[in-house]
C-alpha cells in the first residue's frame, strides 16, 4: 500500500488571519481589560478567563482588542499566578496519582503514569527557570517509587 503524507486528515480549528477585532464585537479595550481583571480577582485561571470571555461575552480574542494577552493584563495588575498554569495542573495530577498509588500499591500502570508526569514536571520547571518564570531555587520534591 502506498503511504500518503496526510493519511490522518487535517481537521482542526484555525484562527482567522485578521489581527483586528471582528466587526460584531462592540467592546472597548478598557472594558475587556476590566473584565479580565474582575475574573482574575475571582481566582479564575487564565485559560478559563479566555473561555468565559468567549462564551459569555462574545469576545473572540483578548489580544485582538486590547493588544495584550490575558497573562500580560493579569501581570500588570499583580494577579498573575506564581506558578504557571500548565505546571500547576501537572502538579495536581501528580498528587492525585500519588494518593491513588498509596492505596493501590500494585497498580503498576499508574506508577508508570506518575513517572511520566513527574518527568514532564521536571522538564517544564527547567524551562520555566531558564526563561525566568520560576525562581531558580524552586524544586519539585518527588517520592521515589519502587517498581517491585
Amino acid at each position: 500500500m502506498k503511504k500518503r503524507a496526510h493519511a490522518r486528515g487535517k481537521s482542526h480549528s484555525i484562527r482567522p488571519i485578521a489581527k483586528r477585532p471582528p466587526p460584531w464585537c462592540n467592546y472597548k479595550p478598557e472594558e475587556v481589560e476590566a473584565l479580565v481583571v474582575k475574573l482574575g480577582k475571582d481566582m479564575i485561571p487564565p485559560s478559563m478567563i479566555g473561555g468565559i470571555l468567549r462564551d459569555q461575552y462574545g469576545i473572540p480574542l483578548v489580544k485582538y482588542i486590547t493588544g495584550k494577552t490575558v497573562m500580560e493584563i493579569l501581570k500588570e495588575h499583580g494577579l498573575a499566578p506564581d506558578i504557571p498554569e500548565d505546571l500547576t495542573n501537572l502538579l495536581r495530577k501528580a498528587t492525585r496519582l500519588r494518593r491513588h498509588i498509596e492505596t493501590h500499591k500494585k497498580d503498576k500502570s499508574n506508577k508508570r503514569s506518575l513517572q511520566i508526569i513527574e518527568a514532564k514536571i521536571y522538564r517544564l520547571s527547567k524551562y520555566y527557570k531558564a526563561i525566568g518564570r520560576l525562581p531558580q531555587d524552586w524544586s519539585y520534591k518527588a517520592v521515589v517509587l519502587s517498581t517491585e
